[in-house]
């Protein structure tokens, strides 16, 4: 699994950063970011909170 950082076609919030599965099937993308840093540190916002996190079912 990997965390990709991608610059996208909007102009204004152009990167933005998605979570890849080891046979290339995208998982999770995140919203828009104006700079390439913020989505940078979001990536590394989840990876150090995720491992905490915990299963809520909503269903």
């Amino acid at each position: 699994m990997k965390f990709e950082i991608v610059k996208g076609k909007s102009e204004k919030q152009p990167y933005f950063w998605r979570i890849v599965s080891a046979n290339g099937q995208t998982l999770a993308v995140s919203e828009n970011y104006v700079q390439k840093s913020s989505a940078k540190s979001a990536v590394e916002s989840v990876m150090k909170n995720a491992a905490g996190a915990t299963i809520v079912d909503l269903t």
